[in-house]
């Protein structure tokens, strides 16, 4: 099993190109679902995420490009011409939980369905209720057997839904099943987030009538067939983030190119209350750092509020920052188990039930931890390279899911890291 070897220490130099957003991506690809055409994509990350997400639309009929680099930056190429097995197995959903995005464009092509239930998570509960709840007042007759969704529905048809939870896969679930209901869907309490926004941008371009994505309301008026398209999917802002904190922790100066600044506004304001000072562009953002960051508390919230996928990261620059800070986590209930870890390299973090009080110490020591998720990885990494001595993170795997080529990119910024078997 692969781990990250880190000698902490030194700081960040360079410049680095951001990825295509692993978030945006995966629904973005459940869309050639809903079309006979090509749907080509560039822009798509290299990820075990996307890779788990080609292999289940390929079982289920949908021919799959290889996925290519170079000029076409991650091209990749789908294309359903018949859908001949319209099931999301266990195996596959227990590894992505945004498996479950393919019931509702199953359901609008196909009028059938088989989809496993997630389970469990580790950061917390996300259960598809919400799902299921919106395609039910859609006209979808979904039993639960044998822990299998089965979903059928002649034809979908529009509905006014008005979701209990801000819920940002719910919302681009529905969005997607919506656009071949007949008859105008109307989401209520939706999800705002770019990505939701990128996801409608696509179906827009494919045929779709979609109108308020980036709303609390999206309106979507259901049309009888989608044609392809071609798409450039939006880059990472949780990725971005990352970097900029990890440049904020350990200190000096990098460029990101190919990044969506406009996403980033409350990440942008926080690290600037940290102290470091920043410029941005079209599609770059510089950051510059000299001395100990600030102590900077947080509160998660749905978008446009501060993101709980950047939670861990300013929780291990908080670990090293100049005074205390309280970070409260509103969105999922289990998601601190890398304060522990962090612990293990000597943080001085106390948890009261969802909100941690961090003490910023001058610094971190390396030890042996391990990552518990995807941004709890993240922040392991932030800290070994703060570290005095080096930091060995087991369970990566994790972070391969959501980033790609991290250690890669860092160790082009001047940071000491590997990967090691």
């Amino acid at each position: 099993m692969d781990k990250l070897l880190i000698a902490g220490g030194r700081p960040l130099e360079g410049e680095v190109r951001v990825s295509g957003a692993k978030n945006a991506a995966l629904p973005i690809m459940c869309t050639a679902l809903l079309t006979e055409s090509p749907l080509k994509l560039t822009n798509v990350p290299t990820l075990i995420d996307v890779r788990t997400m080609a292999k289940l639309l390929a079982q289920m009929g949908v021919e799959v490009g290889a996925q290519s680099a170079g000029e076409n930056e991650g091209g990749l190429e789908l294309r359903a011409r018949a859908i001949t097995n319209p099931e999301a197995p266990y195996e596959l959903v227990k590894t992505m939980r945004a498996s479950v995005l393919v019931l509702g464009p199953l359901l609008a092509r196909c009028g059938r369905a088989r989809v496993s239930l997630p389970g469990g998570c580790a950061i917390g509960a996300r259960p598809v209720d919400q799902h299921v709840k919106g395609l039910q007042a859609m006209g979808a007759t979904i039993s639960i057997e044998h822990g299998f969704m089965n979903a059928r529905a002649e034809r979908l048809r529009g509905a006014k839904i008005a979701m209990d939870m801000v819920t940002v896969t719910g919302t681009e679930h529905l969005m997607m099943a919506a656009v071949l209901a007949e008859g105008t869907t109307v989401l209520e309490n939706a999800a705002r987030e770019p990505e939701v926004v990128d996801l409608a941008n696509c179906l827009r371009i494919m045929g779709a009538k979609i109108e308020g994505a980036g709303s609390d309301v999206i309106r979507i008026e259901g049309v009888s067939s989608l044609a392809g398209a071609e798409y450039r999917v939006m880059p990472d802002r949780i990725e971005t983030g990352t970097f900029l904190v990890a440049a904020a922790a350990a200190g000096g100066r990098i460029r990101l190119t190919g990044a969506a600044p406009g996403s980033l506004a409350v990440t942008l304001a926080k690290l600037r209350e940290a102290g470091a000072r920043i410029q941005t562009g079209d599609s770059s953002i510089e950051i510059e750092m000299s001395g100990r960051p600030a102590a900077v508390s947080a509160i998660t919230a749905p978008y446009p509020g501060f993101a709980t996928d950047m939670q861990a990261q300013f929780m291990a620059l908080a670990t090293i920052a100049d005074g205390t800070a309280q970070i409260t986590e509103t969105i999922f209930e289990n998601r601190f188990m890398h304060a522990l870890e962090l612990q293990r390299l000597g943080a001085d973090i106390t948890i009261h039930g969802n909100t941690a009080v961090v003490k910023g110490i001058e610094r971190l020591q390396g030890a042996k931890v391990m990552a518990t998720d995807l941004r709890a990885s993240a922040s392991l990494v932030i800290a070994g390279l703060v570290a005095q001595g080096q930091t060995l993170i087991d369970r990566i795997y994790h972070l391969d899911r959501g980033y790609e080529a991290l250690e890669k990119k860092l160790g082009a910024l001047g940071a000491r890291i590997q990967r090691v078997n």
